[in-house]
């Protein structure tokens, strides 16, 4: 119901008679069905998902896979049965891996929907029922208890003074939201900061409560999102798009040259059989039949050694996206810092101390003027902890060395803060045992616990200092109380500024000895004439490795951007502490993000590293106003207010243990310890991992450079050809394939962090490294000929062992020049033979199964080759070796006039 929209403006009279409803019966039944028929049941619909077969399928929607599958089509077509299916075989391999890894990409409103309650109570005509959560209607008067889900966006008509919701899934916000029944004003009110409202996706998390619903279904906050998810076209990666590319133009190539073979075979008198073979083996050899498989197998390795290092890869060609990332946009809460609350600062007895430690551990010192104290002598300061223990309802617990809050943050910091001076809630439970508990309300801002010891009830208060000081009538000075003074407050006061300006949460804490319990009493009675024990002040840390992580970004030329839901003085002064919020920075609320147009924003984007207290359209903005800039961004988040923006980012990241099932469903990489630190480690892979890409695939194309130019040249000067297609064939798939892997697990370069993120832009094959390609497959294309021509022409050993000679030349030549292929500037020998070991292994066992082919009864006949002597194996293996050779002389070259260039 578009009343929604200012529902929360409004008084209760007003807003119910804006959604056509009573505040003490609801709805009638009538209504009710009327409503269900005008705006539908209250469910998120879903667009229809894709079955496994068109995943499947969707795999073979590949350029360079139809030009395999049009030449198995052809090799099928002149009965080379054995070409055809080890064609087919690799794209169905290659498909089957692709299927594997996208099975479960579309599933993210499936994953909305778990978050729906099933049923609700609701009063309708007065009258008490449980019905269908998906039979609410605009109007209907539900009832909400401590761990119910809203089932609908509500505006609340009553509640219990301590009425608490959790909307960290919806707005970021970590700890539960008091609400309250109170009209907000006349202006428009970020999500967040809707008190009087609840919403659908969330959950109860104290207390209970009326409210009338106001939307339901698409309409509500989560049916915005679940519709912003489905707008969200895919788009392939910077990858996927060349490797398109260079289908195309390998397609193209391929015409150009079997078209002038076969010209120039036809016009010699050839038979059309032999012509149409010999074009058939060039365009065999112009297609790199290994790359689809290559690059999806290399992926997925890339994939298993980032689960090492806390990232979760879900879709394959994300791992290349990565590499090129030039802005990581954050989640503040539990990503950049550690979502533990931490005392870090205390005031008690008119005196200020450090605290060190973070996180729930309970390890660290008190220090004053940088000195650590011993705390046992510290009597104000012991009461200030004891009384933390005794105002608090939460429990610390430990489990195989890891601490953890069962509770309230805020009060589980106050414990470990009590526990690194050895003072323990259940031991201090022990002198002062429970009576009664007044919660903590939005109107009071202040919680109490009384307790009873030897000589009577005690209360132990904890609030806001700016309220809290107002009910004080006494300071605690040094284990003595005695009546608070005018300087008391001011000191008090000022110290809470202090603190209130480094953006930490400041809370005051005192006592009361009440003797006798008054029946019947209002927390008025109790919260009064308190005695000030001192203030704590507390913030979510940083995470220790963080700060190293995003200097590792700095100088990668990664930018860092923070969106979270929390305040912006908090947000600015974590951004400050970790280092990428300078001088020029700027920091935005969503309301004042809201005031610039997008050409403004687009002026100012590259000053504004701090976003705070924004909704899902906020981040879905900023997200695209960094790709309109042409930048690729990584958008981390955990709940559902996160899903449209991480669905859009190039690279969408989930948080695995805070993260909801839709954020993950709709994320490219999960990052299972929810450390930012992790997210940086798994784009330094992915720039590695993009770099093994090139090698091998420099390695792959100059393979088939050589042996298109074996093919054209004997075709040219009137050989007789030289190698058969499934020569070539074996040669791609089977003798490149595994070198080529072995390229793509080679250990990164150690200064990987240090260079500029490349431009997306950027093509897989350069013209300079298309140079070198031609350079190096001329030299395999030499080799091959050279032994070709040696033993049917010198040898005069006949066209079957010429072929076969010419077959292993071809293999030999092509493992020796994986060699060369781990860098194109530094020397193998520098580089370490020994430091890939894979690689060693990958060209063992690819000659092992080239001598099979040549000496096997059953290969022989299948590959048409003939045993090779020992003067022949000496000679091919010398004529093999020379591609090494020569390309590294040719480094050593490039290396001497660089060294020139850079004296000059």
């Amino acid at each position: 119901m578009s009343a929604e929209k200012q529902i929360y403006n409004l008084g209760l009279p007003e807003a119910a008679a804006a959604l056509k409803s009573a505040l003490e019966t609801g709805l009638d039944a009538s209504e009710a069905k009327k409503r269900l028929d005008e705006y539908g049941h209250n469910q998120l619909k879903e667009k229809e998902h894709a079955s496994p077969l068109k995943i499947f399928f969707s795999q073979f929607n590949d350029f360079i896979v139809w030009i395999l599958i049009g030449a198995a089509l052809v090799s099928g077509f002149l009965k080379e049965w054995v070409d055809a299916f080890a064609i087919i075989t690799i794209v169905i391999i290659n498909a089957a891996l692709g299927f594997f890894h996208e099975y479960r990409a579309e599933k993210s409103l499936a994953a909305l929907k778990k978050l729906s309650s099933p049923n609700s109570k609701v009063i309708r005509g007065g009258v008490h029922e449980i019905i269908p959560s998906s039979e609410l209607v605009p109007g209907d008067l539900i009832e909400l208890e401590a761990g119910d889900h809203v089932p609908a966006d509500s505006r609340i008509v009553w509640l219990t003074s301590n009425f608490s919701s959790l909307e960290a899934s919806l707005t970021g916000e970590s700890t539960p939201v008091m609400k309250t029944v109170v009209p907000l004003g006349e202006k428009e009110v970020p999500l967040a900061d809707r008190a009087n409202m609840v919403y659908l996706g969330t959950s109860i998390s104290s207390g209970k409560a009326r409210a009338l619903v106001a939307d339901t279904g698409m309409k509500t906050e989560l049916g915005k999102i679940a519709g912003m998810i489905q707008e969200i076209a895919h788009e392939t990666t910077p990858l996927q798009k060349k490797l398109e590319e260079f289908g195309k133009w390998i397609v193209y190539l391929c015409v150009v040259l079997v078209g002038i073979v076969f010209l120039l075979e036809w016009l010699r008198g050839g038979e059309m059989i032999e012509v149409f073979l010999t074009a058939v083996s060039l365009a065999v050899a112009a297609i790199p039949e290994g790359l689809p498989a290559v690059v999806t197998i290399a992926l997925a390795l890339g994939v298993q050694r980032m689960v090492k290092r806390h990232a979760l890869i879900r879709k394959l060609p994300s791992v290349e996206t990565l590499g090129c990332a030039t802005v990581i946009c954050s989640d503040k809460t539990g990503t950049l810092t550690k979502n533990e609350m931490t005392v870090k600062a205390v005031y008690a007895g008119g005196r200020y101390f450090d605290v060190t430690g973070t996180g729930y551990e309970p390890k660290g010192d008190f220090q004053a003027d940088a000195k650590t104290l011993d705390h046992k002598k510290e009597t104000s300061l012991l009461s200030l902890l004891r009384c933390s223990v005794l105002c608090n309802g939460a429990e610390l617990v430990s489990s195989g060395g890891v601490y953890k809050i069962v509770g309230d943050p805020t009060e589980g910091a106050l414990l470990t803060l009590a526990a690194k001076a050895g003072i323990l809630k259940k031991e201090t439970e022990k002198e002062f045992a429970f009576v009664d508990e007044i919660p903590f309300d939005s109107e009071r801002k202040m919680m109490t616990i009384i307790r009873r010891d030897g000589t009577g009830a005690m209360a132990f208060v904890k609030g806001a200092p700016d309220i809290f000081l107002n009910a004080c009538s006494g300071f605690e000075d040094n284990g003595t109380a005695r009546p608070i003074t005018p300087l008391d407050k001011k000191n008090i006061l000022k110290m809470n500024d202090e603190l209130a300006d480094k953006a930490l949460r400041v809370l005051a804490l005192g006592t009361r000895r009440l003797g006798a319990i008054p029946k019947d009493a209002k927390p008025s009675d109790i919260e009064k004439d308190i005695v000030f024990v001192g203030l704590v002040a507390m913030i979510d840390p940083p995470r220790i490795e963080v700060k190293e992580a995003v200097a590792k970004c700095h100088a990668a030329g990664i930018r860092t951007v923070m969106i979270t839901g929390d305040h912006k003085n908090t947000a600015v002064a974590i951004a400050k502490e970790l280092g990428f919020f300078g001088q020029g920075s700027k920091a935005l609320t969503g309301e004042e993000l809201d005031t610039l147009d997008d050409e403004l924003f687009q002026k100012e984007i590259e000053n504004i590293p701090v976003y705070a207290r924004v909704s899902p359209e906020h981040k879905l903005r900023i997200v695209r106003a960094w790709r309109k800039r042409k930048e690729i961004v990584a958008m981390t988040g955990d709940g559902v207010n996160d899903a449209p923006a991480v669905k859009e980012a190039d690279i969408g990241v989930a948080m695995g243990i805070t993260g909801t099932d839709v954020t993950k469903e709709v994320s490219e990489m999960i990052v299972t310890d929810d450390n930012f630190a992790s997210i940086v480690s798994a784009v330094e892979e992915g720039r590695g991992i993009y770099d093994n890409i090139k090698k091998f695939v420099h390695y792959l194309l100059s393979c088939n450079a050589g042996e298109i130019l074996v093919m054209f040249t004997a075709s040219l000067i009137g050989m007789p050809v030289p190698l058969l297609p499934i020569h070539i064939l074996w040669v791609n798939l089977v003798t490149d394939g595994f070198p080529a892997l072995a390229l793509g697990v080679d250990p990164v370069d150690p200064n990987i962090m240090k260079r500029r993120p490349r431009n997306p832009e950027e093509k897989v094959i350069t013209r300079e490294s298309a140079m070198v390609i031609l350079y190096q497959g001329a030299f395999i294309a030499f080799c091959s000929l050279l032994a070709f021509v040696m033993v049917l022409y010198v040898e005069k050993e006949g066209l079957g062992r010429a072929r076969t000679a010419a077959f292993i030349v071809l293999a030999c030549s092509q493992l020796f020049h994986s060699f060369n292929c781990r860098s194109m500037t530094e020397s193998l020998f520098k580089l370490g033979i020994f430091t890939n070991k894979n690689l060693l292994i990958a060209t063992s066992v690819s000659f092992l199964l080239q001598m099979a082919v040549v000496y096997l009864p059953f290969c022989q006949t299948v590959f048409k080759t003939e045993p090779l002597g020992v003067l022949d194996w000496i000679m091919v293996l010398l004529i093999s070796s020379f591609p090494l050779w020569a390309m590294e002389a040719v480094k050593a070259v490039g290396r001497r006039r660089a060294g020139v260039l850079r004296e000059i």
